[in-house]
Formats: C-alpha cells, structure tokens, sequence
C-alpha cells in the first residue's frame, strides 16, 4: 500500500505505528482507537482470503467472546479493493512460549510462580472452549496464537486461519506448526483436511503440557534408535514422559525434567490419552480446565523458598529437587535479598552415630529354618543303593558255587578259587555311586533358597534398609561438603565475574526470536527441551547431543552465538547483578542443606523404626522358600546315605551396590559395624580436633597466603579454632 489511509464500514481511517510482521501480512494501530488493530494482507494473498473474512465478519464471530481477536469489519484500501480486516487489539500480552520458558519467563512475567502457569493453564483451555462454542476449530493451535497478560488472563490471535463453516460453505484452516500437529495429521496436505476438535484437542494438551513442565516438548526425549526429529517422534506415537507406553515409545525425557509422577494420577492419565494413541480419547477443553482446576487446589508452598508453590502429589517440593540437581532455579523471584531460605541447626555428629548405631538383623537371624519331616530316600538313593545288594546276593552265590564245586569236582579247583575270590570281592567291596547328579540336586536347592531367601528379604523390608543406611552414608557426605561447595562458588563467582556478565549479556538473545538457517520452531522446541533457550547456552557439546543436531547445525548456532558475543563488552564496576548472584548460589546451597537435612531425619527415622520390628518379627509364611529349603535339605539327606560329602550352603547377604562419594564421612567418628553381611556402611576413619577432640570438617582457606586451599578445621569453630593440614 503506497497510502496509510483504509475504508472501514465506509468510513476513512488512519493507521498508525506497525504492530507485528508476519508471513501472511502486517498489524497496525487503528489511529483513535485504542482498543481496535488491522491486518493487512499481502496483495498475492487477498484474493485468496477475502471470501473467509467477509464469511467470519457476517458471522458476527467477533461479538461471541472477547478472548479472541475475531476480524470485526472488512477494511477496504483506497482503491476499494480488499485489503484485510479490523479486529481488537490484543495489547499487553506477550507469546506463550514467552511464559513456559524458563529464561523468558524471568524476562517477561519475572513475578511468576507456579500458580500462575497454572491458573494460564486454565485460561487457554477455557478460550480453546470458546472457540468450539462458536463454532470454529482453532486448525493450528501454537504457542504464537496464544498470548498471555500479566494478570495471566488470555487471548487467541490470527483466527482469520481458523476452520470455519457460513452457509453449508466450509472455510478450512490450512496451515499447521509442525510441534503442535497431531499424529495423524503429519504427512497430510493439510489444505484438503477438514479439522476436527480432536485436533485441537492435541494442540491444547501440548500447550498444557509445556506450561506445567517448564517448556518440555511431550515427545521431545531420546529414543534408543537413530535420532529422530520432534516431527518424526510424534508422527511415530513416541510420547518421551509415557509411563504407560514406555516399551513401545523407547523414548526417555531429557535430564532434569518433570514428570507424570509429580503429578496426580488423573493428571498423568490425561496427558496419557492426550499423547495416545486414540484420537477420540484426548481430552477436551472442559475436562482440561476441571483438572487444571484440582491441580491449582492442590499446589503446596515450600517451607524453605517462599516463591516455590508444586503440586501435592510430588511429595516435597519439586523445584528444590531439580534446582538441587541442576543448580537451575526455575522461580528465581526467591533470590531476591532477604529470601534465602534459612538453614536450621544440625548436629551432623549425632545423626551419624544414630544412623551407625541402629543394628538390623542378620539373614541368618530372620530367615525362616527347615524342620519338618522329609520322609524316605528318593527313588534315586534307592536305586544305587539296590545295585550293592545286588551285588552282594551275586558274590554269595558265586561263592556257593566255589564250594559244590569244589566237593564234587576237585580237579577243577582253580576255577573254584577264582570263582570264591569273585564272590567275596563281590561281597566286601562297595558298588560305585556316581555322584554327580546328588551334587548338582543339592546344588540347584541351594541356589533357589538362595534366591527365595533374596525375595524374602525384600518382603519383609530388611533389604530396602540396607540400602537406605548406605543411602544415609553419602548423604552425610554431601552434608559434608555443602559448606565447601558453597565456599568454592562464591570464589568462583568473584573469578568468573566477566564470564557470568557475558552468560547474562548472551541471555537476552532468545534462540526462538533469531533466524538461524535449519533452525525452524520444531527444532526451537527441541533445544528448549534440552535446556537450550539462548545464546548462553550453545556450545557444541551441549547442541551435539541433542537428538538431531549433527555438526553442520551445531556450527551454524555456534557461528549465532559468535556474532551476540562479539557485542559484548565488560563492565568492572559491581552492580545489582552481583548481589543476585550471590544470593543465587546462596539459596542453592540452602536448599541443597535442607534437603539433605529432611532426607536424613527422615532416613534416619525410618531405619530406627524398622530396626525393631525387623529384629522381633514373627517369620512370614513363604511357600516358595520352604519349598526350595526342603528340596535342599532332602538333597543334603540323599548325599549323606549314599556317604557323599556335602558342601556348606551358600551364605546369604544382601548385596548392594555402593555409589562412590567423594570424601565421604571423613570427620565422623565411627560407631562399631554390627554385620557386613548384610551391607552395614563402612565406619570413617576418626579425625578428631588436636585442641578439643572434636570432630573435624574439611574447609577452605578464604584469607591469606593460602586463599582458596583446603584444610582441616574444628567442627566447632569459631569455639575452637584447631586445624590441621
């Protein structure tokens, strides 16, 4: 258009400032009005949109809701030829993605917690509700049609490609994104498709599911094949979260990711049938906005960070749990001064010396024993033995034989004194028993009470706290170097200051909002999903191992983040941003503390409560242990009558598997091991203070010629100030 000048319900009006450029056309302002936009359309495409616009307008689809931006009039250019449409302005939102996306969110909603995803959550359902009442089926629900206000109300835009019918006349939607297209839809044209509200139902559950679990794509996971693109995953039903489909999906999420176990089980079964296999079953936006609805009553507030809300079913507080194993901070409203969460007194000493007092039960000493009568010898014991007396009746015969012999026929006396010599071999000599086969029975019973004795140690609990007291063991261990980590972070902040500036400087460059060629918004969500939103985070190893991302793409994002990182310049004087950081790595370490905190209380109070009832329990009835301990005992009585030296049986411990930890346990002192049979922690070696006798901690010098070193000090300083190197 060479003039700013359009025809709107016969009246001339004015645009004003460009809003928003898209693939189909342009958005302005409407001068005067404050509440009303227009698109215009690019020339090619015109003709080809008019019929649709003049249809939605006649339809009065603009007056059924105002969560949506329905074109409202016709806009006409100055040559009276169609133009576009009018349609409310939409101000003060932003873009989905903007919001589910960790680093966008502390960008552009910064006072958003998880309460907010949410009650947005709800929202979108209700305005995809909405759509359908009047209607229409979205086609290509994305996160770029979907915007979001401060107040987390919302808003649908670009309706004008929405499915449509007027008159028996159907108006398609004929585009799509390729990450919110369904199964069945991927390799259709979609121009020839007539969209269902299953359809959409898709798309909406995407979006859902990208809300709740931090910009995680469903079915972006790793898939133990050759790689496969977001596309490819999703046209082949490989849902990653799926617990139910797992061995058909043989595709697991990314690290560090929320799952359908953190959520209630009508949650998870909605996502389930959402990402299923049945079209019908997905569910729809009224059923959505009820579930959503039970999620937000459920949330809970984490005791330590006051901006953590998570729902119930996760147990304790999730973002604890990932910020814990990431270090990533997905609410970080909770850094600000004043926020950290506070850190109770802990007697680390005393809660080792509980946990290494606790004496569990042997094996031996809750097993059940074999007593019961094991009635007469096998047919196989009975059978060798019979092949002795059988040869014992010959050797008597053969000697009767010598003797008649021998009275009626003396001549032949030789042949009667072998024939004698036969017999009382025959009868003084024993028949040969082949082992072997007495061997292995007993072998093969001692194996199953073996392995019935395992599974009885399970169920009676005894092994699952032999694994928790090791569990407990590297716990105390990282309690143990919560206070190094902390101290070496907070030099490494002082140290990296210029590296942290260009980390925060490489943020605001949003992989999303860039060009970059291949990098299409399925591959966008792909990287999301791997934790890879800016330029901050590229580097090759990190895009490598993303599925999909060979050497070719890598270069062309590393050669992205190469022109941002050229614009960066470092700035000397501390600022805001320091103290931010610092509070950061301060209430990661909080949380880390308090969480080894709970674990171990609550470790430790469950190893004392079972202890108890381990040790005075009653034996469970096992028919499948009895069983193998009387095959075995009736396999050991078949040896001993047939004079078979039989094996001791097979001891019985419970084996477990020991994740090393660095310095575990160095300073505590060490209470007596009861039992390494059944997996009781190795004691420390004792470190005791040279001044007070009191344990020592492994610390880092902060001041001093020896800045940054590691020593050992008092754990009771600054009462005590002994060290020793």
């Amino acid at each position: 258009m060479n003039s700013l000048s359009v025809w709107i319900s016969g009246k001339k009006e004015q645009l004003d400032k460009r809003l928003g450029k898209g693939g189909e056309g342009d958005v302005y302002a409407l001068a005067g009005y404050s509440d009303r936009a227009v698109k215009i359309y690019k020339p090619e495409l015109r003709p080809s949109r008019e019929s649709k616009v003049r249809a939605m307008v006649e339809g009065s689809l603009a007056d059924s809701t105002n969560l949506v931006a329905f074109p409202s009039d016709v806009v006409i250019d100055s040559s009276g030829v169609f133009a576009g449409f009018s349609m409310r302005l939409v101000g003060g939102y932003r873009p989905l993605h903007e919001l589910y996306s960790p680093k966008s969110r502390k960008i552009h909603f910064p006072k958003a917690d998880y309460r907010f995803l949410v009650r947005v959550a709800q929202n979108v359902a209700r305005a995809v509700a909405t759509v359908h009442q009047a209607g229409c089926v979205i086609g290509d629900l994305n996160h770029s049609g979907v915007l979001v206000a401060q107040d987390a109300t919302v808003a649908l835009i670009d309706a004008d490609s929405f499915q449509f019918s007027l008159k028996g006349q159907l108006y398609p939607c004929v585009v799509g994104t390729e990450d919110f297209t369904p199964p069945e839809l991927h390799g259709a044209s979609l121009s020839n498709v007539k969209r269902t509200q299953a359809h959409d139902n898709f798309g909406l559950a995407v979006a859902i599911f990208q809300l709740l679990v931090m910009g995680k794509h469903p079915y972006a996971g790793r898939f133990r094949g050759a790689d496969l693109s977001l596309g490819q995953s999703i046209a082949q039903n490989r849902f990653a979260f799926s617990v139910k489909r797992q061995n058909e999906t043989l595709t697991t999420p990314p690290p560090g990711s929320v799952l359908l176990s953190d959520f209630t089980p009508s949650i998870a079964s909605a996502f389930e049938a959402a990402f299923g296999l049945t079209a019908s079953a997905r569910p729809d936006p009224g059923s959505w906005v009820g579930l959503l609805q039970g999620l937000e009553t459920n949330l809970r507030q984490c005791t330590n960070v006051r901006s953590h809300y998570f729902p119930g079913a996760a147990g304790s507080c999730l973002w604890c749990r990932l910020a814990s194993q990431s270090g990533v901070e997905m609410f970080p409203i909770g850094l600000i001064a004043g926020s950290i969460p506070a850190v109770a007194s802990f007697d680390l000493e005393r809660v080792w010396a509980a946990i290494q007092a606790v004496r569990l039960p042997r094996p031996d000493e809750v097993l059940p024993t074999w007593s019961g009568d094991l009635g007469p010898s096998s047919t196989a014991v009975t059978q060798a033995q019979s092949k002795g007396s059988d040869k014992v009746a010959f050797g008597g015969l053969a000697i009767i034989a010598a003797v008649v012999g021998a009275i009626f026929a003396p001549k032949l006396a030789l042949i009667w004194v072998g024939l004698g010599i036969y017999g009382l071999v025959g009868i003084f000599s024993k028949a040969p028993v082949h082992t072997a086969p007495f061997l292995q029975a007993y072998k093969d019973a001692d194996d199953r009470v073996g392995l019935a004795s395992q599974a009885y140690l399970q169920r009676i609990g005894l092994k699952e706290m032999v694994v928790l007291r090791t569990e407990l063991e590297g716990l105390v261990g990282r309690y143990q170097q919560v206070d190094d980590d902390l101290a070496q972070s907070l030099m490494k902040l002082k140290s990296t200051r210029e590296a942290r500036q260009r980390t925060e400087f490489l943020d605001r460059f949003l992989i999303r909002r860039a060009k970059i060629p291949g990098i299409g918004p399925a591959k966008t969500a792909t990287l999301a999903s791997f934790g890879i939103e800016t330029a901050a985070d590229i580097n090759s190893r990190a895009v490598l191992s993303v599925p999909g991302f060979g050497d070719a793409l890598t270069r062309k994002m590393l050669a992205w983040r190469q022109s941002h990182e050229a614009k960066f310049r470092y700035n000397a004087s501390p600022d805001a941003s320091d103290v931010q950081a610092e509070n950061a790595v301060r209430s990661a370490s909080a949380t880390k503390q308090i969480d080894l905190q709970n674990r171990l209380r609550a470790g430790l109070a469950a190893l004392q409560a079972a202890a108890p009832r381990l040790s005075s329990a009653t034996p469970l009835p096992d028919q499948v242990l009895m069983q193998a301990l009387a095959d075995r005992a009736a396999a050991k009585r078949d040896c001993i009558a047939l004079g078979i030296a039989v094996p001791a049986p097979a001891a019985v411990s419970i084996q477990i598997t020991k994740k090393p930890t660095a310095q575990a346990n160095r300073s505590l002192t060490p209470a007596p091991s009861h039992s390494a049979t059944i997996g009781t922690v190795r004691p420390a070696a004792s470190n005791r203070c040279p001044s007070c006798g009191a344990s020592m901690v492994r610390r880092t010098a902060r001041k001093g010629k020896n800045a940054g070193n590691q020593f050992w000090g008092c754990s009771k300083y600054p009462a005590c100030k002994g060290t020793r190197s």
